[in-house]
């Protein structure tokens, strides 16, 4: 199933989007696309429906964060060798954890707001894990049991604010609209193999970055398992699993950083698709 959320922003409702790409409206059915009807047994009654006999959305409509109030939004730093080597980084010998603030989430086409003060806004495409059944010292083998399904993210940063503000990199991840999620929640039984994924993002219409989830140095499973380790994952937590080479840092001779009016298209393979123009904060 791919499931979505539409609607004006604070005003999503729950959906699925049908095998001819018509959204149907799942508001008799669960409350939203959360934690709580995540599980399996969730899933499984809505697999249950016909999708023909729930009500058709009508007109063209925003599409919001396709998981709402999400517990923890976790992210994965330096998990590609080939982004670790853009930016001078060692390879890390665990999986590099950093928070992003529930507040950054934002549907897939929104606006990406620059901040005040900002010269460093960079993107980074990546393949995010929704989970769906709670995690606690769980093994690689049964890690990807407890994911519901996978999503595409934008791991917006500010640069500056990230590394040379002091602290975490929290600083330069959680600003408003940094984390462009969705278009739709993508259930895990469709997902074949999440470690054979192309991803790639274009900024301006040329291609910038242009990988494939087989790179990533620690997989999905791993870092599930890994994290498991140390806190129970919930329900609704997202983890978002790194990005490939191509990100504005690392362009050269000079960094490449967004400006007001540039044009964001990126996906992950059978995620779906996402655009954002990027605009200054009044």
């Amino acid at each position: 199933m791919k499931l979505l959320r539409y609607g004006p922003k604070g005003g999503e409702r729950p959906a699925l989007l049908d095998g001819d790409g018509v959204i149907r409206d799942l508001s008799n059915h669960i409350g939203d696309v959360d934690g709580p009807f995540l599980s399996k047994a969730s899933l499984e009654k809505l697999r249950a429906l016909d999708p023909g006999t729930l009500p058709k959305v009508e007109g063209t409509q925003r599409v919001g964060q396709c998981v709402a109030n999400p517990g923890k939004v976790m992210c994965i730093g330096l998990n590609y060798k080939d982004h670790a080597a853009e930016t001078g980084s060692k390879l890390p010998e665990h999986p590099m954890l950093f928070m992003k603030a529930n507040s950054a989430m934002t549907g897939p086409d929104d606006d990406v707001v620059l901040p005040r003060g900002s010269e460093h806004t960079d993107w980074e495409v990546e393949l995010a894990a929704v989970i769906g059944e709670p995690a606690k010292y769980v093994s690689v083998d049964e890690a990807l049991d407890h994911v519901a399904g996978y999503c595409v993210m934008n791991d917006v940063s500010e640069r500056r604010f990230q590394k040379h503000m002091s602290g975490q990199f929290t600083k330069g991840k959680s600003c408003d609209t940094f984390g462009p999620l969705g278009p739709w929640l993508v259930t895990a039984d469709e997902i074949e193999d999440p470690q054979n994924l192309s991803l790639w993002c274009d900024v301006n219409g040329k291609r910038m970055q242009d990988g494939t989830t087989s790179d990533m140095i620690f997989s999905v499973a791993e870092i599930i398992s890994h994290l498991s380790q140390m806190f129970t994952l919930h329900p609704g937590d997202i983890i978002s699993t790194g990005t490939p080479a191509g990100v504005g840092a690392g362009v050269k001779p000079a960094p490449l950083f967004l400006k007001p009016d540039d044009e964001l298209e990126l996906g992950v393979e059978g995620l779906g698709v996402q655009h954002q123009t990027i605009v200054a904060d009044g």
